[in-house]
């Protein structure tokens, strides 16, 4: 755990639980666990109950798992840090991460500020949802880009 490694995704659509536990250096129990933990991480399900894991769903195993175990985040630490939506660059401590601006979307085209929520629960649900609505709004750009890359090829 002292050094980093950049882990080299394949390129397919989906992988399985497997395939994921391999490239992470998990057991497969633990993605398990991290799905009832993390409510951003949920993989497709095949028809026969498969989990079928995106390269998006890999690169958040990858992600929790450098905030868990490299940077010795809290399981609440580290969801609240996805909430977020920021991650760190290589070599960027936890502070250097929280001082910068978080991202901005391309098509932000207004923004409206939040409601004050004064319930301790439903903020954490609203940022829950929100981070689940930025995972399937990266998962929604995977597949236009591979519908796009299919009919180069077809």
């Amino acid at each position: 755990m002292g050094r980093e490694s950049v882990v080299e995704i394949p390129d397919k659509v989906y992988f399985k639980i497997g395939e994921v536990a391999r490239l992470a250096e998990l057991k497969p129990y633990v993605l398990r666990y991290w799905e009832s933990e993390f409510g951003v991480l949920r993989p497709k399900k095949s028809r026969s109950g498969q989990r079928m894991y995106r390269r998006s769903d890999v690169e958040l195993v990858l992600h929790i798992k450098d905030l868990l175990k490299r940077r010795k985040f809290t399981i609440a630490g580290a969801r609240t840090e996805l909430s977020k939506g920021r991650r760190a660059e290589p070599g960027e401590d936890e502070a250097a991460t929280l001082r910068r601006d978080p991202p901005v979307a391309p098509a932000q085209v207004l923004e409206v500020p939040p409601a004050p929520v004064v319930d301790a629960a439903l903020q954490e649900r609203l940022e829950a949802q929100d981070a689940l609505l930025r995972h399937l709004r990266s998962e929604l750009e995977e597949l236009r880009a591979a519908v796009r890359h299919q009919g180069r090829l077809g």
